[in-house]
């Protein structure tokens, strides 16, 4: 059964940070909150919740891009960098457990009248 993924920024974190040229950026992004919404071609549908920190030290002041111009799709862009291998496996697998799981029902005992 195919599973389409849909990602969103939820929250981000800023502070200012000193990158390695020791210039200042300013409301670098430091935290993230998002989450993974799949959808199998039932319509049925699993989430994950995850939180991925981030920096920009190793960002030049150059190449440092400013929260007021900043899109959900950079950030996305950054933390699908990290989502990556084993842990996008974990992601993945959470949302498809959680669509098996709409399978379960409780059902009355045959024998209990």
């Amino acid at each position: 059964m195919s599973m389409t993924y849909t990602w969103e920024v939820t929250s981000i974190q800023t502070k200012d940070e000193t990158n390695t040229d020791n210039a200042t950026n300013k409301d670098a992004v430091i935290q993230t909150r998002w989450k993974v919404i799949g959808k199998d071609s039932d319509g049925n549908e699993g989430v994950f919740n995850g939180a991925t920190p981030l920096t920009s030290v190793n960002t030049s002041a150059s190449d440092f891009k400013a929260l007021a111009d900043l899109k959900e799709e950079d950030v996305l862009g950054w933390i699908q960098a990290k989502v990556t291998g084993d842990y996008e496996t974990h992601v993945n697998a959470q949302i498809q457990k959680q669509i098996d799981d709409m399978a379960i029902k409780e059902t009355d005992l045959p024998w209990k009248d």
